[in-house]
């Protein structure tokens, strides 16, 4: 373990008259012998904060903040970041994610089990160079399990948004919970409830990229399952989790809606993986309220926008999400009019490569199917032939400006709708693309536009 070390946190560790350790991911990672991308330095000791603080001042760290209450101190050396915790007690109030109380102690065994699992609760002297383990966790690292420190209940009681740690936990590292654990979330999954709606997103933000902490294959996709076997996912997206056993098509599908949308998430690559999420969350509705599957991406479209205003998803990606699942079943059979397959890549070219990667994610989740997707194929296909034909892929790429129309008589409010449908006209016919063919095409769209 000691090779890890930042070679500033063992000099510390040296200046201090008082143990100092290392505990939580960075001990369990090391001893489950993960490699994760980027380190988080948790660090403690049986001191007050302030006492603390002064020493790592000292020796050439510096405080970010201090947190008196919780005995928190945030501390940067070197271009990384460490936080401290003081040894303490910690009392909630059920579901409430902030301690109610705190009491600090110098007691290694009180802070353990103030913690939430017992692989979080493995401690290293850094000075002796030893592990500390008052809770067992080494064992259960070593058997890839989480436990909790304390019964399941009690832990899960405390904290509702453990139980959205856990599924991380689990995706990140490749452990399962034991049954206790499992048990445990599930009676106490509506706590979710009382956790704010930005750290659920947050929490479920780093569910999705789960498998990138450390490597873990398809690792977002496990804590999904995590998420799902403990009922939280129903609490959190019920919208979603309504599809748990609703059959599909089996000439199409190995599996029910939700299995076949945490699949795709499990296909989907990082930057799509909200959308993969959402994308069928239409099915469950359409089937409840029509008995088919008729028009989902429309009703999908209109019920992901809601989970994300409700979710506060940034307002970019909400935007994009809306976009990808309405538009991820266009052209499903490669049956479309490549007109309109033109003038939908034109009209979507800021997000052509995440649709695309959306359809493959959807079409490998319907059967384990890795192989390209005919759509994906075709798609690929249509873009290359108007790439080597010169379409215009951007209103900057036409051989017109709005002066030029305003200039041959359009009327300057028409002058966005002209050049949009010159741009859509464009896409079927290249050769459009020349100054008077344009201006005299912008035309007869203004006039078509007037007469509305």
């Amino acid at each position: 373990m000691l090779e890890i070390l930042p070679e500033k946190l063992k000099l510390l560790a040296a200046a201090c008259n008082f143990p100092l350790y290392v505990v939580g991911g960075a001990c369990r990672e090391y001893l489950s012998d993960l490699q994760p991308l980027v380190r988080d330095w948790d660090i403690c000791a049986p001191v007050l904060p302030e006492e603390f603080a002064a020493v790592a001042a000292a020796n050439g760290f510096e405080t970010c903040a201090v947190y008196k209450n919780t005995g928190t101190v945030k501390l940067m050396a070197d271009g990384e970041g460490y936080e401290f915790t003081s040894f303490r007690s910690d009392k909630y109030v059920r579901g409430l994610h902030t301690p109610a109380k705190i009491y600090f102690t110098d007691d290694i065994l009180l802070d353990a089990r103030r913690r939430d699992f017992t692989c979080n609760a493995v401690y290293f002297d850094i000075c002796a160079g030893q592990f500390v383990d008052p809770l067992g966790g080494m064992a259960d690292i070593k058997n890839k399990i989480v436990r909790t420190v304390a019964p399941a209940e009690k832990v899960f009681g405390e904290d509702g948004l453990r139980l959205m740690r856990l599924a991380r936990l689990c995706g990140s590292t490749g452990f399962s919970p034991d049954e206790e654990c499992l048990s445990g979330a599930r009676q106490n999954a509506r706590l979710i409830a009382d956790i704010s709606a930005e750290r659920i997103y947050a929490e479920l933000s780093a569910i999705l990229s789960a498998d990138k902490k450390c490597g873990v294959k398809y690792g977002q996709y496990a804590a999904l399952c995590v998420l799902r076997d403990t009922d939280v996912l129903g609490c959190i997206l019920p919208e979603l989790a309504l599809g748990d056993g609703m059959n599909q098509r089996r000439d199409f599908h190995l599996y029910d809606v939700l299995e076949h949308s945490l699949r795709c998430v499990m296909y989907a690559p990082q930057d799509i993986r909200l959308a993969a999420l959402l994308h069928d969350v239409g099915k469950p509705y359409c089937m409840v309220t029509g008995g088919n599957f008729h028009d989902h991406e429309e009703a999908g479209a209109r019920i992901a926008e809601d989970i994300c205003l409700r979710l506060k998803v940034p307002v970019k990606l909400r935007e994009e999400v809306v976009r990808l699942v309405r538009l991820h079943m266009y052209d499903m059979d490669c049956r479309a009019r490549e007109s309109k397959v033109r003038r939908i890549i034109i009209n979507n070219r800021d997000i052509f490569e995440k649709l695309l990667e959306l359809k493959q994610a959807d079409f490998s989740a319907c059967r384990d199917d890795l192989s390209p997707a005919p759509t994906v194929v075709r798609w690929r296909d249509v873009y290359e032939k108007m790439q080597s034909e010169g379409v215009p892929f951007s209103l900057r790429e036409l051989k017109v400006r709005g002066g030029d129309l305003i200039a041959a008589g359009v009327d300057k409010k028409f002058c966005g709708k002209v050049l949009s449908k010159l741009l859509s006209e464009c896409a079927v016919l290249p050769q459009l693309n020349e100054k008077s063919k344009l201006t005299a095409a912008a035309l007869r769209i203004f006039r078509e536009l007037s007469q509305e």
